[in-house]
């Protein structure tokens, strides 16, 4: 079957349904031109990801850990929410309990319009209480780099006292608990899952298409390469998914 009769039995399949969960990784942002932080172009001054982004890191070294974040922000500061992202928040218009799930934290999502989205680890431009307190802060793209721009390696600090951290799950620390209910209730009652740029390796996002498989849903690979997801995914688009989901969108 050629990839454009796939993408009409996918269409045909999707239009009577009204419950569509989507998954995202890193490929869908790196067609916007954020670099993938886990491979090698996450190298900074010496350092890994797995370096810098965990508690321990920051216990050690809260200034440099904002450093770190603060160069991220930089790289992610001039990309813009490319057609996949697009189509993904007009989905929301769709169907009537789409819901869109990311493992991504550029806050990409939430530019191009997504209103039902849950950021499975965090946004890279919101910073909460190290303490606890509860208090979190948000800060616009532009107004950030040009206060980061040349800025000594400072690290804020909460209304508490304590100081704030990247609103960012770290290695080593779990998913916020109501976010991965709502995911998994999602993935479980999900007719259909759709699964965009995400190299399926990553728990427990990964664990999703199987936990929608086993509750009946149709599960739709869009990615660039193959992946782990791909042999048991029920379709498999191969490609770019900002050239795939308007293309599926034109048919719904």
């Amino acid at each position: 079957m050629s990839q454009s009769d796939t993408i009409r039995q996918v269409a045909q399949r999707l239009r009577a349904l009204t419950r569509v969960l989507a998954l995202t990784g890193a490929g869908i942002s790196a067609e916007s031109g954020v670099p993938t932080f886990r491979g090698p172009d996450g190298l900074w001054r010496n350092y890994r990801a797995t370096d810098l982004a965990t508690p321990g890191a920051f216990a050690r070294d809260p200034a440099l850990v904002w450093e770190w974040y603060r160069w991220r922000r930089s790289k992610i500061c001039d990309a813009s929410p490319n057609p996949g992202h697009h189509v993904l928040a007009r989905f929301e218009g769709v169907w009537p309990a789409f819901l869109l799930a990311t493992q991504n934290v550029d806050g990409l999502h939430g530019r191009a319009g997504s209103r039902r989205l849950l950021e499975l680890h965090g946004n890279i431009w919101r910073a909460r209480c190290a303490a606890g307190c509860g208090q979190t802060v948000t800060e616009a793209t532009r107004a950030s780099r040009q206060r980061d721009a040349g800025a000594p390696p400072t690290v804020p600090v909460c209304a508490c006292g304590a100081l704030m951290r990247p609103d960012i799950v770290w290695f080593g620390e779990a998913l916020d608990d109501t976010i991965l209910a709502q995911t998994l209730d999602a993935a479980a009652s999900c007719e259909a899952l759709l699964v965009v740029g995400t190299s399926s390796v990553v728990y427990p996002a990964a664990a999703l298409p199987g936990l929608a498989k086993r509750h009946g849903a149709i599960v739709v690979e869009i990615n660039v390469e193959e992946t782990p997801l791909t042999g048991a995914a029920d379709y498999t688009l191969r490609g770019k998914s900002g050239e795939l989901l308007p293309a599926l969108e034109a048919l719904l």
